[in-house]
């Protein structure tokens, strides 16, 4: 039934046919190899594609026919945390990803009905994801199935409205791609920076400070190791009682919320006004120069950045909150503390099995190596500039997901016609970017 100008009525099934995946042998389950086996943590909530910080690997025997070529789009069969039932993914890449058996994999499309760059973008919207869901099974963690999936209804435009569409939808997410790849080179300078100058010494000057034995072993002549506790005007952490959560009200963020290089705000509990004074009066804001440390929890010491602007959040006690004394530039000292044999020693302050935990009285000894404030000087000039370059585009980054998620349902809906709009499906992100805003 046709509903409006080149829009017409499904369901999935009259669309593509969904085809499971393969139950791969878990003996042959590695940490290393040449073939990532997926699974639903390699989809992003939100749709899109992820690499885990650790992948699982297969290094046995396959059928080739679950070798998943570059631009195949899969789906989450399975729930595996809030919100990612029926998230879609276009494979990045050729040769290296494993379809497997929790995956959907999209075939046998209709071409003349469907473009597979629109239905990645119809699978991310709300009224797809709902009838997924509504149709699950399951209760602690919720499945759907092909079937279910092919019974979903959509009403979709014609196969050129949906080029547009996609072409619109991909600029801004080419544009984000764009972005997190600078922010990973220039993530890669500094550490580069911060290894050369404070693991191999070799800081400008170098060649005439000699190295000598210390609590920390060989250090350059001339740096002094200090308590923590002497490089902070103060050590603690976020509130120890949880306000009841509210629908409209002020952030409230806990380990959880934190991000590589800040908080995420928009995934953080509200409150009330009169919590959060509360909690702002026992000093459970931070400001701008804190360093947070992920503290409590499967994830403590994951996270550890320093804040770079004054917000209105308040914290929760799995964060704890270092404010330095001036004694040790604040990204030198978050540099240090994310270092891996930094973090090894910070090993020894952790405390709880079931639930690990820093202890934050004993943390206070934890002691660290200081070089001589020109020392600093020079490294902050050098990479202060990138860090906050970091930090404008991950801004940048939030400002094109928000436009975006905004255009995404107005767009597949038909509400903004692009029918008529003069949108070339091979220009380049930046310039359908500039054609969608105009």
């Amino acid at each position: 039934m046709t509903t409006a100008k080149g829009w017409s009525d499904f369901t999935m099934s009259e669309l593509f046919s969904i085809k499971h995946g393969f139950g791969f042998d878990g003996k042959y389950f590695a940490s290393e190899g040449d073939y990532i086996l997926l699974t639903p943590g390699n989809f992003k909530d939100e749709g899109g594609f992820k690499l885990k910080t650790k992948e699982k690997f297969f290094t046995g025997d396959f059928d080739e026919q679950y070798l998943l070529p570059k631009g195949s789009l899969i789906v989450a069969m399975t729930e595996q945390a809030e919100g990612l039932l029926g998230s879609s993914a276009l494979i990045p890449g050729a040769g290296k990803f494993l379809h497997n058996q929790r995956l959907g994999l999209i075939a046998e499309e209709r071409r003349d009905r469907i473009d597979i760059g629109f239905l990645y973008y119809l699978f991310n919207t709300r009224n797809v994801r709902a009838q997924i869901r509504g149709a699950a099974t399951g209760t602690k963690v919720r499945h759907t199935s092909p079937t279910r999936i092919g019974a979903v209804k959509v009403t979709i435009p014609n196969v050129p409205t949906q080029r547009k569409i996609a072409s619109i939808l991909s600029a801004y997410d080419d544009l984000i791609e764009n972005n997190t790849r600078r922010i990973a080179i220039l993530e890669e300078m500094a550490q580069a920076i911060y290894r050369e100058w404070f693991v191999n010494f070799h800081f400008p000057g170098h060649e005439t400070v000699k190295l000598v034995d210390s609590t920390l072993g060989q250090t350059p002549d001339g740096w002094k190791i200090f308590p923590i506790d002497a490089l902070c005007s103060k050590i603690t952490d976020g509130a120890h009682r949880s306000p009841k959560s509210v629908d409209v009200g002020l952030p409230m963020a806990s380990m959880k919320d934190m991000e590589t290089w800040r908080l995420n705000l928009s995934t953080a509990r509200r409150i009330t006004q009169d919590d959060f004074d509360e909690l702002v009066r026992i000093d459970c804001k931070p400001l701008k120069g804190d360093v947070l440390i992920a503290k409590d929890g499967a994830s403590y010491l994951k996270y550890i950045f320093v804040v770079e602007q004054d917000e209105e959040v308040v914290l929760l006690s799995s964060v704890a909150i270092l404010r330095p004394n001036g004694r040790l530039d604040p990204y030198l000292m978050a540099m240090i503390l994310n270092d891996p044999p930094t973090k090894g020693r910070l090993a020894n302050y952790v405390t709880g099995a079931a639930i690990p935990r820093v202890i934050l009285k004993d943390f206070k000894r934890f002691e660290i190596l200081v070089p001589p404030s020109d020392i600093q000087g020079h490294w902050h000039e050098r990479t202060a500039p990138a860090i906050q370059l970091i930090h404008r585009l991950l801004k940048k980054n939030d400002n094109l997901r928000t436009t975006r998620d905004l255009l995404l349902p107005k767009l597949i809906s038909g509400q903004l016609d692009v029918e008529d709009l003069d949108i070339d499906v091979g220009m380049t992100a930046e310039e359908n970017a500039e054609a969608a805003a105009g």
